[in-house]
C-alpha cells in the first residue's frame, strides 16, 4: 500500500526548546490515521512541517513522496487543512471566505458541482454564510474552515483539533464527512487529544509525547493502554462484595459512590460481578487521552519537563 506521509527521525527546535525529538510517523493511502497526544506533545509542530510551513532541524518528512518544504505549492493542491484555532478575514462573509479558499485550491472550475457541494455542506453544518468573519463565534469559524476543506475534493486531509468549539451535533456531522471522504479513497490525518473521537473514526493511531512517538498501531493493538472509569452507588454494598470485583484499580469511596478503574479489555467479567452484587446507579466512562497519558507515562513527566520544557509563554505544540 502506498505511503502518503512518512516522517523519520523528525526533529524541530525553537531555541533551546526541543519540540520534536526523533518523531516517527507513517500514514498509508486511504486510511484515517489518528495523531494523538496531550497539548504540547508536538502535534501541531509536526503538522506545520508536513504542510511546509516550518522547516525541520533533522530527520526527514515526505508527503506523497515529496519534500513538503521544497514542494509546498504542488502538494497544497492535493491537501485540505483545518487548524484548531481558525482566524478569518474580518470583513469577508463566511461564504466569501469559503469561495476564496476554494479558488486557491482550484476547486471552482466546475461551477455547478462546486455550488451543489457548497450548499450541501452549509446546510449540514448549519452555517449562516452571510455573516462577516468578525461576527462569528469560535464554533462558527470552525464550521467555515470545515466547509472550505470538504467543498473541494482532496487526496489528503490534515485536520488539527478540527472539532474544537463544535457542539455534539456538529461533531456527528463532522464524523459523517470524514467517513464520506474516506469512503471515496482520501487519506486523513486527524490530530486530536479526544480519545473517543479517534476511537470512532480512525483505522490506526500514533501516540506522541514530548516530541516522540511512544505507540503506533491499530486501536485493537493499543487497547491494553486504556482503562475505563466505573462508579456506582455505595448503598447496600459490603466490603466482601467489593473484594469480588476482579482487576479493579484504585478502588475507593467518594461522596457515597464507589469508584475504580478497569482495563478496557477486561470489562466483561467486571460488569458481570457488578450485576451479581446488584450495583445501582452505574456509570461507565472512557478515559480522556490526558488521563491515559498521566496513567501510563506519568513517571516520565518530571524528566521530560526538566530536559525540554518550554519557557513560560512558549508554544511546544
Amino acid at each position: 500500500m502506498e505511503t502518503v506521509i512518512e516522517a523519520t527521525g523528525l526533529e524541530k527546535r525553537f531555541g533551546r526548546v526541543r519540540a520534536l525529538d526523533g518523531l516517527e510517523l507513517s500514514v498509508s493511502a486511504g486510511e484515517v490515521h489518528g495523531f494523538l497526544g496531550p497539548n504540547g506533545a508536538g502535534k501541531s509542530t509536526t503538522i506545520r512541517i508536513l504542510l511546509g510551513l516550518a522547516r525541520s532541524n533533522g530527520g526527514s518528512a515526505r508527503v506523497f513522496g515529496r519534500d513538503p518544504w521544497r514542494d509546498a505549492v504542488e502538494l497544497h493542491r492535493r491537501i485540505a487543512y483545518v487548524p484548531g484555532d481558525v482566524s478569518l478575514w474580518p470583513n469577508l462573509s463566511g461564504g466569501e471566505a469559503i469561495d476564496l479558499l476554494a479558488r486557491l485550491r482550484g476547486g471552482t472550475t466546475d461551477k455547478a458541482a462546486y455550488a451543489a457541494r457548497k450548499k450541501r455542506l452549509i446546510d449540514v453544518f448549519q452555517l449562516d454564510p452571510t455573516k462577516k468573519g468578525r461576527a462569528y463565534s469560535k464554533g462558527n469559524r470552525q464550521k467555515v474552515a470545515l466547509v472550505a476543506a470538504f467543498v473541494t475534493p482532496a487526496d489528503l486531509y490534515i485536520l488539527d483539533e478540527p472539532t474544537s468549539g463544535l457542539d455534539p451535533l456538529m461533531e456527528a456531522t463532522f464524523n459523517a464527512e470524514i467517513a464520506r471522504v474516506a469512503g471515496e479513497g482520501a487519506t486523513v490525518l486527524l490530530s486530536s487529544h479526544i480519545l473517543s473521537e479517534v476511537e470512532q473514526l480512525c483505522d490506526r493511531v500514533s501516540i506522541i509525547r514530548a516530541g516522540r512517538t511512544v505507540e503506533s498501531g491499530t486501536l485493537e493493538q493499543l487497547r491494553h493502554l486504556t482503562r475505563t472509569e466505573i462508579s456506582f452507588a455505595q448503598d447496600g454494598v459490603t466490603e466482601a462484595q467489593l473484594a469480588r470485583i476482579p482487576d479493579a484499580h484504585d478502588l475507593h469511596t467518594d461522596n457515597g459512590r464507589v469508584r475504580f478503574t478497569a482495563d478496557s479489555d477486561r470489562l466483561p467479567p467486571v460488569l458481570a460481578v457488578l450485576a451479581e452484587i446488584d450495583a445501582r446507579s452505574l456509570t461507565v466512562a472512557p478515559p480522556s487521552l490526558e488521563e491515559l497519558f498521566l496513567r501510563h507515562y506519568g513517571d516520565e513527566l518530571p524528566a521530560a519537563a526538566a530536559a525540554g520544557a518550554a519557557p513560560e509563554g512558549a508554544d511546544r505544540r
